[in-house]
């Protein structure tokens, strides 16, 4: 025990440490957490011997639950909603024309049969969350016309879709006969429209949960919503519905009202997110075996290729044909396809699944591609959102202060009487305008800063700024000041 709990703290040590090669030279971490994996398995350094495949998928589904929801949540809805349209076409036509491209070049080149071949496109048809969010965010470039939103959306969003064409072709190599394409239809469409709703409904019930529970220690409120979203998977999984959307949208919509500790949450969940990365990628590493790479290394660079500059393209400018974007921005939408964590875990399905003659092809094949492009693409970005001129201007410069006009008119002060509606309530709970800020409170001879979790008491003295008097006014007569 004591060995394994050293090796294991090495490993993710390593794999933290490793990251700050990332972040001086543009390395995406998502690599050097694979290559601290593959240096750890059976045909590296240390030797550790790992090949059981449902293990690393069931790893996989767990770490990108939380994955989903640690992205979503840390995603402003103001920023999804102008492109929540094109990056549900891109999430799902996309994924269809990209898998059916990619599945035709790899029946021609890799001699693979028919099924087997589409089953390789549907493996590697969407774009990885995980790694898209961590490319994006650890950049610090702003991109233009809301693509970072759209990219992140697409990104987490379309893997059920990816998962969903995985599982049919399966299905159909397993028993050999052809779908009813009504009922496939309908079950997708069940399975989007399910996990949306569960999402959009637990996204809404979490921060008034939160609110209203008044838990008395605050480490417990990152256990609750670590349960919940155990909740809502499993629970829309057993109903029919996508898990993986309903996460990703809870995590949306949670974020957009506010409630105590949300800014401790957040950082939480981003915590987690990178754990989960870090653990996933460590899993996946050791599940396989450097040692076969170079057989497949010829195939993975042609279908990259392919992936990259035909079908990727391809399906987003099919995607893409109605929305307001240019072509210089779906050429730079189409570079940010990046593979990831999702991929391999769908590619480690057909080792276990009966009748797939090439499982142990497809998985080296598609975990090489994903090494390529990680590796090509992740440490790319830069230059390519500067070629293709999406870097907002100015998106670097230091913000100024000095341009917010704050005079001593805007600062008003008022105390709760006896019999006001607010007493025993917290500052989240009314969910007052952004333009009517409560900086200060003063209770007895203490002077207490007004953060979400902040109640209020009878004779409280607010310090609350707002430039509008009539805006004023009626906040304290809506929310019974």
């Amino acid at each position: 025990m004591e060995n394994a709990l050293i090796l294991f703290g090495l490993l993710f040590l390593f794999s933290v440490m490793f990251s700050k090669i990332s972040d001086k030279y543009g390395v995406p971490a998502l690599l050097m957490f694979l290559a601290v994996g593959m240096l750890a398995g059976s045909d590296g350094i240390v030797g550790l011997e790992f090949d059981n495949s449902q293990i690393a998928a069931n790893v996989g589904t767990i770490a990108l639950i939380y994955i989903l929801f640690a992205g979503g949540f840390n995603t402003s809805f103001k920023e999804v909603k102008p492109v929540f349209k094109p990056g549900l076409v891109l999430a799902t036509l996309g994924v269809v024309v990209s898998a059916g491209i990619t599945g035709l070049f790899a029946y021609y080149v890799m001699r693979l049969p028919v099924l087997e071949s589409f089953l390789f496109g549907a493996i590697i048809s969407s774009t990885d969350a995980a790694a898209v969010f961590s490319v994006l965010r650890s950049n610090a470039t702003k991109l233009k016309n809301n693509l970072a939103p759209l990219l992140e959306f697409e990104s987490g969003s379309n893997d059920p879709m990816a998962i969903f064409l995985t599982m049919t072709i399966l299905g159909l190599i397993g028993i050999g006969v052809l779908p009813d394409y009504f009922t496939l239809f309908s079950n997708l469409a069940l399975e989007f429209i399910l996990g949306g709703v569960m999402g959009y409904g637990f996204g809404v019930i979490i921060p008034s949960l939160i609110n209203r529970i008044k838990l008395s220690h605050w480490g417990l409120y990152p256990v609750l919503l670590l349960a919940l979203v155990a909740v809502l998977f499993g629970v829309t999984e057993k109903i029919g519905g996508n898990g993986y959307i309903a996460v990703y949208m809870a995590g949306i919509f949670a974020n957009k009202k506010e409630f105590i500790y949300k800014k401790n949450l957040v950082g939480f969940f981003d915590g987690v997110g990178w754990m989960m990365q870090i653990f996933i990628f460590l899993t996946l590493g050791l599940l396989v075996f450097p040692s076969e790479l170079p057989e497949v290394a010829l195939y993975s660079f042609i279908m990259a290729v392919v992936v990259m500059f035909i079908a990727r393209p391809i399906s987003v400018f099919i995607s893409l044909i109605f929305s307001r974007y240019s072509k210089k921005e779906k050429f730079f939408i189409s570079w940010v396809g990046l593979r990831g964590v999702v991929p391999i875990i769908l590619a480690t399905y057909p080792l276990s699944a009966p009748g797939v003659q090439n499982s142990q092809l497809i998985f080296n094949t598609i975990f090489f591609m994903v090494l390529i492009s990680v590796l090509s693409q992740g440490t790319t970005l830069k230059k390519g959102a500067r070629y293709f001129g999406v870097v907002e201007l100015g998106s670097n410069d230091p913000i100024s202060l000095s341009h917010i006009p704050i005079s001593y008119n805007h600062l008003k002060q008022f105390t709760i009487g006896k019999n006001s509606k607010i007493i025993g309530k917290n500052l989240t709970e009314l969910e007052l305008p952004d333009d009517f800020l409560i900086l200060l409170a003063k209770r007895g001879n203490e002077y207490i800063k007004a953060g979400g979790s902040f109640e209020f008491e009878e004779n409280d003295l607010l310090l609350i700024l707002c430039d509008n008097e009539i805006r004023y006014q009626k906040v304290l007569e809506i929310y019974q000041f």
